[in-house]
């Protein structure tokens, strides 16, 4: 069974607003976190398994938040947060669409699964792989973190089905099918180079019939709008949006317009928050910035074939202080919780309560100034509650509507 760790902690002394910096109100801070400790809480997104790979960092360890190489979580962390399951993503950046490409990918990928089983038979008694729903209760009942996977980018399956087919056995329950430049599969929403959107690719339709014949979810997270439609018009299961925001309150063409979501409640998917910050809260314009960061982000993609590519912990460390240093040199507002539950609030007020839950994008650039990391996970209850959400629909928020999707999706392939 969970330790009440968060009430605990809360007891021990008093729960501050990083907003205000005011005190919350003990009563609803402390209802808030029995809520989030008895709701089964689930983080659709998250980059951690690149920490997997880095020499001398233990995801079994303990490391304080802040401090350089920390990551946003680990299993002592995220068990310290409340967080009962994290879909651990097999990213690979996109690269050469050739056989030596897809070939490439495809060792990362496996590396990167390699990696998380190393992580199972190390630590049996802090975590568990996760492929149902209902391996996700048991382990939490078990007081183990629920690791499900999901694979960000379908670059690694080639062309070829048979791909599909071993990704699941090797347990990826969702398939993001793009991430933030175009493939075979289908669009980016990031990728213009070439003006015209051209959706889903007819090697991408036999993706998603594959995708719902197995029972993986078919994530529409970074693919373009006519991309979005094509999916939603082909497949015969709920989708989800692994880590999106509504593109209403913040216009990165990475959210979902109104249109979209709309869309998604008739197809029966989720959409889930991510938290980071250009998503939930647009900057204030900044030419010399954006300048800035483009050039940055060229040279890492000329020069690695983008953040994936990366191969030592020397050469991450001073790509690191790079981005590091350019962002004390063009500070940002800073961007908190309640500007994430805006979101929230108008996906409920639009499509409903049962089609949102939140995707953090941990690790890959997620993170508020009062959400730095899992430990901080409680704050969203609490911001939750302090606008009148109930218990029933903050553990809607919080894992039952896309742990309804998955099984949806799973009940669906085995017709």
């Amino acid at each position: 069974m969970k330790r009440k760790s968060l009430l605990v902690a809360f007891l021990a002394g008093s729960v501050l607003s990083a907003a205000t910096g005011a005190a919350e109100d003990p009563a609803l801070a402390a209802k808030a976190l029995l809520w989030h400790e008895r709701a089964l809480t689930v983080d659709t997104h998250c980059d951690t398994p690149f920490k997997l790979l880095e020499p001398g960092w233990d995801i079994g360890q303990y490391h304080r938040t802040g401090e350089r190489g920390s990551g946003c979580q680990d299993l002592p962390r995220m068990k310290e947060g409340g967080l009962d399951a994290s879909f651990f993503a097999v990213f690979v950046g996109q690269g050469p669409r050739t056989p030596e490409g897809y070939a490439d990918a495809r060792d990362k990928a496996v590396a990167i699964l390699d990696g998380m089983d190393a992580m199972y038979r190390k630590y049996p008694e802090l975590c568990g792989l996760a492929l149902t729903p209902g391996d996700a209760r048991r382990l939490e009942q078990e007081g183990k973190r629920a690791i499900f996977i999901g694979m960000e980018n379908g670059y690694p399956l080639g062309r070829d089905p048979e791909w599909i087919d071993a990704f699941y056995r090797r347990g990826v329950r969702y398939v993001t099918l793009a991430h933030t430049a175009d493939n075979d599969i289908c669009d980016s929403a990031t990728d213009r180079r070439d003006p015209e959107d051209r959706g889903l690719s007819d090697w991408g339709r036999q993706v998603v019939r594959r995708l719902n014949d197995l029972g993986v979810m078919v994530d529409v997270s970074h693919i373009s709008d006519r991309s979005f439609f094509d999916v939603l018009a082909l497949t015969r299961a709920p989708v989800i949006a692994s880590h999106s925001c509504a593109r209403a309150l913040s216009a990165s063409p990475r959210n979902l317009t109104d249109e979209m979501l709309l869309a998604l409640k008739k197809n029966g998917g989720v959409v889930q928050l991510c938290i980071l910050t250009d998503y939930v809260k647009q900057p204030p314009a900044d030419a010399g910035r954006d300048k800035a960061f483009e050039d940055f982000y060229r040279r890492i993609q000329e020069t690695y074939g983008g953040w994936g590519g990366i191969k030592t912990p020397s050469e991450r460390a001073k790509v690191e202080a790079e981005h590091d240093a350019l962002e004390a040199r063009y500070p940002q507002p800073p961007v908190y919780v309640k500007d994430a539950v805006d979101h929230i609030d108008h996906i409920v007020k639009l499509i409903g309560i049962d089609h949102v839950g939140i995707g953090t994008d941990f690790d890959g650039g997620g993170g508020l100034a009062d959400c730095r990391d899992a430990t901080e996970l409680k704050n969203i209850t609490i911001e939750l509650a302090r606008r009148g959400y109930t218990e029933e629909q903050v553990a809607k928020i919080w894992g039952g509507n896309v742990m309804r999707v998955m099984q949806q999706v799973i009940d669906l392939a085995k017709k």
